[in-house]
């Protein structure tokens, strides 16, 4: 080996070693465990940045330990590649967005492979790509014809700069997340699919995954399951009846306003005779449709001319269109308590409306905690759960109101008004929308077709008078789907193969925490439906859940608007691929964000040095290089060795393994004084070929490199030592004494005694020997260094 420590062409020949010997390909193997790791996509921006290259260090640590184990392991990787932002980057750049995206995953590619990720790249997808889409589009036609995919009138957030409708996500403030432009609500045909349906099952399953606490919370608050009633209430107009949902019906009693959406169909009916109505309802259609924008907007209201009737009381309460009510949530009407809900509460001081107290507390209005029933005639000095169950049984008796569960979730619109995009495979003939009969629909790519479907009249008229659909998919609709795909992505003829079943649900997903929500319930959502399509097997997709925290330099998220981006190549290039992907682990626990440094990355870089120029002196040790030892080094380092051993499996704590090799390393280093190594040969070999196996899933090339070069093994063949080697030696052992199996002392003896010599020791024992005395002692039961139990008349 070289005197110098040349990272270039050590990563550089491990890199094309793995790639010429397939070193990761993923085939089924059932004479092995599975294990599926794998970390989100990522969009083709052009550079990884480091958030990246943390993310995927981690899978890639994991999944090397894993294969050291004994583990069959699939690592895949792909591209989550249609979506506005290259459509836009591409008119910028006055490209096709193909050809801006094709040429950013090749150089993603290269640059993933220069870290030395451990990726099965024959399973590569594209989600831009046909070969990717048409089994998506497949998916699609399955989901209508099953009644789960359908298209209605929808208020949406518009963008009318990038001319396409927004998520709530990506409005903030008001404003589109790219633009910046004013949103405004319009109403369009869209598809939607039935995430509804699986609400119960979505909810439920979360109990039963291994996720982050805050994760599941977040899920199950999206979700938002909530036990209520609906009550209807008359109207004195055309003797309708409109109901609302509340989960805390023991407030009937101080009801003071009914509202109604501006959506709702009966505020729109009323408008038609009230001009002032109509105004209000037509200035209420601008601006975001997301629920916190108008959570935050002014509270506003028009008072009509008509009232409902409390179902108990029988009391006229008016009837108000009110901007804060949403049409999709709920039945898009409230019961207005100000006393104890604090919007209704701002909105009934803004229009002087009556607030009343009908739960004792000393806390000020608005409150909404629990307490005794006041002013609600029968019910006072109920408690809130006693008030539920009766108030309940009254409207149920009178037919005017039911118990159930209500969610917050609503069906997912994923239908997207651009060009970059999968196409949506329907077709209209006099309106009606059917499945495309050839697949795939292909997305249009000459060089002048990128371009608004709508506006492409060859790809939107089709012979007959038939219409295509001119909408694409949102994106989240590719990686709802993409982990399963994963399996069988080298299949260019099924969707899903036996490989799919043998490989799912994937054991452990990594990607950040903002992705928490939409994503994974997205995700969840399909899995279930091909599930119920026969396609998959199992209820969920991913066993377990890392979300690793962010990558921040000088405090803040990196990003290139911010202008604090670390460039991987660079870093590469200075320090080699080991260095960085040891400080990304080192430096923070995954969980947390990691604070980018120089120095902390330099610091790395010399301990690989040092271990370089450590096993340059074992390389060269002769026959007289090693001398006596009092001591073991395997015990020296044992507590080390158990610790890593436990951070690997049980924790996932991989930045302490970094500094535990470190420890490690500095032991072996102090029992080498000039050319001698103070300790016995085969102990200290064991324990350095133990160091190179630790730090192998971190940086995989160096200790590659110095196990086949240093103690000239094919790594190929290296695997995490047994048990036993975790097992400290113990020269004594603690004894659990009994007579008559009733413990009466523990004593501390020497390992491996026999039976004859432990009954000699323990039956000197006073706390024994007064037991055992006088007494013929019939049987003993032995357990070596663990017990002995004396059986006597």
């Amino acid at each position: 080996m070289s005197d110098i420590y040349n990272f270039k062409q050590i990563e550089l020949e491990a890199q094309k070693k793995w790639h010429q010997q397939n070193t990761y390909k993923a085939e089924i193997d059932q004479n092995k465990p599975k294990f599926y790791c794998l970390s989100m996509l990522p969009y083709p921006s052009g550079n990884l940045h480091m958030g990246h290259v943390r993310n995927y260090t981690i899978g890639d640590a994991i999944s090397r330990y894993k294969r050291l184990k004994g583990f069959n392991v699939l690592q895949p990787m792909g591209w989550d590649a249609f979506g506005l932002p290259a459509e836009n980057a591409a008119l910028d750049k006055k490209i096709h967005p193909k050809k801006w995206t094709d040429e950013n995953i090749k150089h993603m590619t290269k640059q993933l492979k220069s870290l030395g990720f451990s990726y099965d790249w024959s399973k590569e997808v594209n989600t831009s790509d046909v070969s990717y889409y048409k089994f998506e589009q497949e998916i699609f036609i399955k989901m209508f014809e099953k009644g789960l995919a359908y298209r209605k009138k929808s208020m949406v957030n518009w963008d009318p700069i990038d001319k396409t409708v927004l998520a709530n996500e990506q409005v903030i403030d008001g404003k589109g997340w790219r633009t910046g432009a004013d949103v405004v609500r319009k109403e369009i045909d869209t598809w939607f699919l039935k995430i509804t349906e699986y609400v119960d099952e979505l909810e439920s399953g979360l109990e039963d995954i291994d996720w982050p606490e805050n994760v599941v919370n977040m899920q199950k608050n999206w979700i938002g399951k909530s036990k209520g009633i609906e009550i209807d209430f008359k109207t004195d107009f055309e003797n309708k009846t409109l109901k609302a949902f509340t989960t805390r019906p023991d407030t009937l009693f101080g009801v003071t306003f009914f509202g109604l959406s501006p959506q709702h169909p009966l505020a729109e009916q009323l408008s038609k005779n009230d001009v002032k109505l109509a105004a209000f309802i037509k200035e209420q259609g601008k601006g975001s449709t997301a629920e916190s924008d108008i959570t935050k907007a002014e509270k506003l209201g028009y008072k009509t001319s008509f009232n409902v009737f409390n179902p108990i009381t029988n009391e006229n309460i008016p009837i108000w269109i009110i901007n804060y009510v949403l049409m999709d949530y709920g039945t898009g009407a409230i019961m207005g308590v100000p006393g104890h809900d604090e919007r209704d509460f701002e909105f009934a001081e803004k229009y002087k409306i009556q607030i009343k107290r009908v739960i004792e507390s000393e806390e000020p209005l608005p409150y909404s905690g629990d307490g005794k029933l006041i002013n609600s005639q029968e019910l006072n000095n109920l408690n809130v759960d006693e008030a539920f169950k009766k108030i309940s049984k009254m409207l149920s008796d009178n037919h005017a109101g039911k118990e159930l569960y209500q969610y917050r979730l609503r069906d997912w619109g994923v239908s997207r008004q651009r060009y970059w995009g999968c196409p949506i495979p329907i077709v209209y003939k006099n309106g009606e929308p059917r499945p495309a009969q050839n697949l795939p629909v292909e997305l249009p790519l000459g060089d002048k077709d990128h371009k608004p479907l709508d506006q492409n009249e060859d790809f939107k008229n089709i012979a007959d008078g038939e219409i295509r659909e001119t909408d694409t998919f949102d994106t989240f609709f590719e990686s709802s789907w993409y982990f399963a795909r994963y399996t069988s992505a080298d299949n260019k003829n099924k969707i899903f193969d036996e490989n799919t079943n043998y490989w799912l649900p994937v054991d452990l997903y990594i990607g950040g925490v903002e992705h928490a929500i939409l994503h994974l319930l997205y995700a969840r959502f399909f899995h279930k439906v091909l599930r119920d399509m026969k396609l998959v097997e199992g209820d969920e997709p991913f066993k377990k859940l890392l979300t690793q925290g962010m990558v921040l330099k000088d405090g803040a998220k990196m990003s290139k608007s911010k202008g604090n981006v670390v460039d991987p190549e660079k870093y590469i290039e200075l320090y080699g691929a080991d260095s960085i992907r040891t400080f990304m682990i080192f430096a923070s626990p995954p969980e947390q964000s990691l604070e980018w440094s120089d120095n902390g990355l330099e610091g790395c870089h010399r301990f690989l040095k040092r271990l370089y120029a450590l096993s340059e002196k074992i390389k060269n040790r002769s026959e007289d290089t090693f001398k006596d030892s009092n001591t073991s080094i395997e015990e020296e380092i044992k507590e080390l060795s158990i610790k890593i051993n436990d951070d690997y499996e049980k924790r996932l704590n991989l930045n302490t393994i970094v500094s535990s090799c470190m420890e490690i390393f500095n032991k072996l280093n102090r029992r080498i004084d000039k050319n001698k190594i103070t300790a016995d040969e085969n102990e200290f070999l064991k324990v350095y070929e133990f160091l190179l196996i630790s730090l192998s899933p971190i940086a995989p090339h160096i200790c590659e490199y110095l196990y086949e070069d240093v103690l000239e093994k094919n790594f190929n063949n290296a695997c995490w030592p047994k048990e036993d080697f975790f097992q400290q030696k113990r020269s004594e052992v603690n004894y659990l004494v009994q007579v008559n199996g009733k413990v009466r002392a523990n004593i501390v003896l020497r390992v491996n005694l026999n039976q004859s010599d432990v009954e000699k020791a323990v039956s000197k024992h006073p706390n024994i020997s007064k037991y055992l005395e006088g007494n013929e002692i019939k049987k003993v039961i032995f357990i070596k260094d663990k017990l002995i139990n004396f059986v006597n008349g």
